[in-house]
């Protein structure tokens, strides 16, 4: 007996004292959670109910040159409600205000807004929502209404703002100034402008401020005496011309309609300068409408076609193998090279080089280049190095197409690569790279960096100041840049250009139409696609503007030469802004009217009628024709005297607007 009581006594001394010990591990363990690891588990369940997140910065604006927006960073705001946040005598004193202030915003009744607050208080909702992606101007309204305006603490205020980038312009130039394009993961990436000084000027620096876990997955802000700020982006100034870039872009977009083409682009260039202009980049979708899809002129690299004649001929010109009298026999159209045919649209027989390249023609480069470089290839291409056309320009904007200039040694060069070349095929340039090189021949030789950025500012603050960039002093002899000039003035008055013609102003330049799949020909035969353009400046003897305009697989049925396609933008360009913009006084080589006595009136006053924005000359003509001259104009004349006007307040060439008063007097 006693030995099983002194068994039962020793398993409960046991039980005993494992309880003992196990109480004396949980009270060490909750002393160690308590003061050895209390921080720490402290830290986590406040990140699990409270958190920092990121109040993100304004980025900054866009502007042309003349400082009008192009781009700018709208904040937009949901108002939401802690419903149980105020104090009941608060709630009772204010809820009706509240709701006959709600209504009053959205149009409902005060009824239905007062019992879906009072449900939500009831249901204990603390993120009710009030008002979602409302304007600046609204959400000032809005948290000054009852109740709200005592804040987040006493009134129960929450305020969430985010920011959307948007374009006063619509879809003008939207490909280049830059916007936001999000990939299915969400991440987000910007194009254009925006996204190539995104990061350093236009993103600014991102704020803090605390969020308090208020459940079912939501969140709200918090009052955070530590909060800090952000820091808006700085504004950046484009080189566009909100004029130049609205004439490019419909003078492009009614193009491409017209010949139902692919996609296109057209560029302005300052000549001086290299100030991009305007750029305008246009493809259609399946409904037949156009949008700008891709910065086509910055990325496309394709086969330039006869716009390149241009450097193949001064190659040969500036290495003196040729001059511009050289007689080359394009015999009727059609000649072999290496196995390979090359035609032109018609035979033009012995020509001088000069004029070859005036009517473009295909045999006439090939046969020139072929004859003087087939031996030493690498001279010519040496000369098209040395003007940087293998090199990319380095644009500020992301994804600039690299220009392929092949070389003996590489595995598309074969006999035919000279010929080829010769006439724009079997290498590649963008729009872009193209466009700078006809900007170098105006600019007396000069080649300069095309540059889209002028500064960029702190409001009035200057912070930086982008300066004109020079890639080459001079790319050629004044001898070769004289003759070059003098055929591309031609090209326009007599040779492939000759329907852009113009009496009233001067241009120069050169067609291009080339083949797609060139080295592909019975491919090619299939849907026979062609690449139009035009590259030149303008006016042809004091170059203002560069230009080039590039049309891709325009209708065949409507028409699909350089000179049909793209030449007529090119012209259209010219003319609005010879017309448009304050240009004339600057240029003496445009005689849009420079009449004198023995000029017959009616054409002077169709001139005149024409380009009805720019001062004519009415010097010289008698006091009655000049009033009804300029008053037909839209101007307001105060005429001094009579008999033949001697002066006049306004100098020709000046643009005028409407109503304007001249003073004339004789």
């Amino acid at each position: 007996m006693a030995t099983t009581e002194t068994n039962i006594l020793n398993r409960l001394y046991f039980v005993a004292g494992s309880m003992f010990v196990f109480a004396l591990a949980v009270v060490f363990k909750l002393c160690t959670i308590q003061f050895v690891q209390g921080d720490a588990y402290r830290s986590l369940a406040e990140e699990r109910i409270v958190k920092n997140v990121e109040i993100p910065a304004n980025r900054g604006n866009v502007y042309s040159a003349d400082g009008s927006l192009l781009a700018t960073s709208i904040p937009k705001y949901d108002i939401r409600l802690d419903a149980i946040q105020p104090k009941q005598e608060v709630f009772n004193e204010l809820i009706n205000d509240l709701a006959d202030s709600l209504s009053n915003y959205t149009g409902k009744s005060s009824s239905f807004h007062r019992q879906s607050i009072k449900k939500a208080r009831k249901d204990k909702n603390r993120y009710f929502l009030l008002a979602r992606n409302i304007s600046y101007s609204d959400y000032i309204r809005l948290r000054n209404f009852p109740m709200l305006e005592l804040g987040a603490i006493k009134g129960g205020l929450i305020v969430e703002q985010t920011t959307r980038r948007e374009h006063p312009m619509g879809g003008i130039a939207e490909r280049s100034i830059g916007y936001e394009r999000f990939d299915e993961d969400g991440n987000v990436s910007r194009a254009g402008i925006d996204g190539a000084f995104g990061a350093k000027y236009l993103r600014g620096e991102n704020g803090k401020r605390l969020k308090q876990k208020i459940g079912n997955g939501q969140w709200k802000p918090i009052v955070d005496y530590n909060q800090v700020e952000p820091q808006d982006g700085y504004d950046v100034y484009t080189t566009i011309d909100v004029n130049i870039q609205d004439i490019a872009h419909h003078s492009l977009l009614g193009q491409l309609e017209k010949y139902e083409a692919e996609h296109g682009c057209a560029v302005v260039m300052d000549v001086e300068t290299g100030e991009i202009k305007a750029i305008t980049n246009l493809a259609k979708t399946s409904k037949g409408n156009y949008y700008e899809k891709r910065n086509y002129a910055v990325w496309e690299s394709h086969e330039p076609g006869s716009t390149f004649k241009v450097m193949a001929l001064m190659a040969a010109l500036e290495d003196r193998v040729i001059d511009t009298s050289t007689i080359v026999d394009t015999r009727n159209g059609s000649k072999m090279f290496y196995g390979r045919t090359i035609r032109d649209s018609k035979g033009h027989g012995k020509i001088s080089a000069a004029r070859a390249l005036e009517v473009s023609s295909n045999i006439g480069l090939a046969t020139l280049i072929d004859d003087h470089y087939a031996k030493q290839p690498k001279k010519f291409i040496n000369r098209l190095k040395s003007w940087h056309l293998d090199d990319t320009l380095g644009v500020s904007i992301k994804g600039e197409g690299k220009p392929v200039i092949p070389e003996p040694g590489d595995k598309i060069w074969s006999r035919n690569a000279l010929p080829s070349m010769a006439y724009g095929y079997n290498l590649q340039m963008t729009p872009l790279q193209t466009l700078t090189f006809y900007n170098a021949i105006a600019n007396n030789g000069e080649m300069v960096k095309p540059r889209f950025i002028k500064s960029v500012k702190e409001f009035d603050k200057e912070i930086e100041v982008f300066e004109k960039e020079v890639i080459h002093q001079k790319i050629c002899s004044d001898k070769t840049l004289g003759e070059i000039r003098d055929i591309l003035k031609n090209i326009v008055i007599r040779g492939t250009g000759q329907r852009m013609y113009s009496e009233n102003f001067s241009m120069a330049g050169k067609t291009g139409t080339a083949r797609t799949n060139y080295n592909d020909f019975e491919e090619w035969l299939k849907d026979k696609k062609y690449i139009s353009s035009f590259a030149g400046y303008f006016p042809a003897d004091a170059p203002k503007y560069s230009c080039i305009v590039v049309i891709h697989e325009p209708s065949t049925k409507v028409g699909y030469y350089g000179a049909d396609v793209s030449g007529p933008v090119f012209k259209r360009i010219a003319q609005k802004i010879y017309t448009e913009t304050p240009l004339i006084d600057e240029v003496e080589s445009l005689e849009i009217v420079n009449s004198k006595v023995d000029k017959d009136f009616e054409a002077y006053y169709e001139t005149a009628q024409t380009y009805k924005t720019i001062m004519p000359n009415v010097v010289g003509l008698p006091a009655m024709d000049a009033l009804a001259l300029l008053e037909n104009m839209g101007l307001k004349v105060k005429l001094q005297g009579a008999g033949t006007i001697k002066e006049q307040s306004v100098p020709k060439g000046i643009k005028v607007k409407p109503n304007q008063i001249i003073r004339l007097s004789s």
